[in-house]
Formats: structure tokens, sequence, C-alpha cells
């Protein structure tokens, strides 16, 4: 069934309708086609050069040995155009380069979000979007009937959702890699439906237009030189390193990690089109006040249990207590603050060997 310009406007109402802050539509690339192949290359190139790092399931490979990611074709041969959502997740709250209480880490503001039932304070945006997504899917079924085939993804399916928001008119592809939208920057969670609908001409999107010009900022910010123009290095990326990586981080990386201890928000921070953007986080995703420069102190003091009531349902869950102790004994150590020293010295004496390992670390360089 194709779908016209009416059709197209009704989706992104249904979209608004449901939450979400910006939407469009996207063609699926047809096979073999210049668009296709050019999506399908820059992502299999990427692959090679080892810049994913650990993130195994980006690798995937289908009986034929081609990359399942980078080309729907790969796993939905029926897909013919995404539906590409948008929410707006930038609250009023400092930055991570403003000036911040000695003892902070960082959070990345997208893991900030929270119920306010004390027994059950996590929110995870995953959930709170596909929930919004279900309900657009329902939608669709209803009005252009049974036979029509979809898939919900919020960051889980064998896509790379950007490409897609930048086909869809969402915004163009920054130079650090993120979507960024004129109006809202690049504080943007994107989910998608991808459909069997085909879009008639006139119901096409034009892809965004770049706008990063001249501008380097975000690149020039990176403590860990990650980025180059429009492709990063996940193995040198602070997000990557502080939440995907499962063993000890490369030494040479930990100085420049700072006090992030979970994602990274400096290259979004320093975007002169971020500082533009409107707070207006939605209020499916309200920020937790504890969880902005949060105490490092605080969060070690946090045994197994009481990490999991803080953060059950939270993005920290998936990264575990573990991990976010590695990342808090490298920001101690980066602190200079010699009063960590005792948890440090706690944590290299533990049985977990990439603890100790940073924890080590930490307490060398705040001999230092």
């Amino acid at each position: 069934m194709a779908i016209g310009h009416t059709d197209r406007e009704w989706i992104v109402q249904q979209a608004c309708q449901s939450g979400f802050d910006l939407a469009g539509i996207a063609e699926v690339p047809v096979e073999g086609t210049p668009a296709n192949l050019q999506s399908r290359n820059r992502f299999a190139t990427w692959i090679a050069s080892g810049r994913a790092g650990e993130m195994e399931w980006l690798k995937r490979l289908d009986t034929a040995g081609e990359l399942v990611r980078g080309d729907l074709h790969r796993s939905m041969p029926w897909a013919r155009s995404v539906v590409v959502c948008a929410i707006n997740y930038n609250p009023d709250a400092p930055r991570s380069i403003d000036d911040a209480p000695a003892g902070a880490g960082w959070i990345a503001r997208y893991a900030w979000s929270g119920r306010t039932h004390t027994t059950y304070p996590g929110n995870d945006y995953h959930e709170v979007l596909l929930a919004k997504l279900r309900a657009i899917e329902n939608s669709l079924h209803d009005r252009f009937g049974p036979d029509m085939r979809t898939r919900c993804y919020v960051d889980t399916g064998p896509i790379v959702e950007r490409e897609y928001a930048q086909r869809a008119g969402i915004g163009w592809i920054g130079k650090n890699t993120c979507v960024l939208n004129e109006k809202l920057g690049s504080w943007l969670l994107l989910g998608v439906i991808i459909t069997s609908l085909d879009l008639a001409q006139e119901a096409w999107t034009l892809s965004a237009a770049d706008r990063c010009g001249t501008c380097t900022r975000c690149i020039d910010a990176c403590p860990t030189e990650a980025l180059t123009p429009r492709q990063m290095d996940a193995t040198r990326c602070i997000s990557y390193l502080t939440i995907e990586k499962k063993g000890p981080i490369e030494e040479s990386l930990r100085s420049p990690i700072g006090r992030q201890i979970f994602g990274c928000d400096i290259c979004q921070d320093v975007c002169p089109w971020n500082r533009r953007a409107p707070v207006a986080a939605s209020d499916a995703l309200p920020p937790r006040a504890e969880l902005v420069n949060p105490s490092l102190e605080w969060l070690a003091s946090m045994d197994g249990p009481a990490f999991n009531r803080a953060f059950r349902g939270s993005p920290l869950e998936r990264t575990g207590r573990r991990r976010l102790q590695r990342n808090m004994a490298i920001a101690m150590g980066n602190s200079g603050d010699p009063g960590y020293a005792p948890k440090l010295r706690e944590w290299a004496e533990g049985e977990d060997s990439v603890l100790a390992d940073a924890a080590k670390w930490a307490l060398d360089k705040l001999k230092q």
C-alpha cells in the first residue's frame, strides 16, 4: 500500500499526540541503489576498522555472512518506510562543562530520568518510548489494515536510526555523530517504527540540511580524541568506555575521562546549536535531582541491594554496580582528593580484579 502526503501528515500528528516532539517518515532505499550501497558500505567500513570495540551486537552477520545491521533488507525484506520519532530530554539543569561541586561525578543527561515512587525510582527511556511507539503502531494498523507489517525499536533493532532520522527530516548528522535539529539541538531520543508502507512521491521528505558549517567545537573538546568529522571511534569514546566496556579501561584514557562515570555529554554541551535549544524535557522523563552532579561518596557507599533499589529500571541498572565502581575509582583518582583513599584501598584489596586495578591506579595518581 502506498501512502501519500495526507497519510504522512496524519502519521506525524499521531506521533505528536503520543508525546513525541518531532516525527517524520523516511523511505527505505531500494536494495542495490546508490543510497542503499552508500549506507551499507559506510557501516561495514566502520565495523571493519575496529571502531565498534566490544559491541558485538553491531557485528552480527546473517547466514550469507553479511552484516545484519546497516541494511534493513537483510533482516526485514518487507520494509519500505520508517517512521522516526524523537523526544526532547533537555531539562533545566547544569551542563557537564559547567563548574561543579567538589566530589561530583557526571551521569549523562539521558540517564537522569526517574519516577517519584520511592520503591521504584527508575524510568528507562527505552520502555517509555516503546510504549508511545506501540500506541502509534496500533493506530497505523487501524488506518491501513492488519496486513501491514510493522516493527518498533528503541536502540535495539538492526537499523542505524540516525540515518533514517536525517532522511525523515528530523535533523542532520553533526560532526559529533549525533542527530542535530535546528530548533531542539541534539538532546533527542529516537524511536522507530519500520513499516511495509510504500511512500508515494508526494509523501517523500527531503533530508535535513547540514548546518554544522566550519564549526569543530565538538571535535576539539573531546578529551579522548574519539571524534573526526561525523566519525566516532567508539573504543576511545567516554560513553563507550564507561557504559559498554566490560574490562579494564586503557590507562592512557583514564585521566581524560575526568569525572564522567556514566556516559558523556561534552561534545553536546559545547555545541552552539544546543546553547539555543529550549529547556523543555518531556514530562515522561523527569530528571532525578540526585543524579545531576551526583556525589561520588554517595554512590560509592551503596552495597548491592541499595544500588538495585536506587537504579531499578534505570539505564544504569544494565551497566551494573561493579562497572560503575570502576568508573568511580577513575573519577576519584582524577579528583585529586586524598579523602577517597580509604574507599580506594578497600576496592584495591577486593576480589574484583578490574575494580582493584582501577583503584590502584587512582591511589597512585592521588600520591602524585
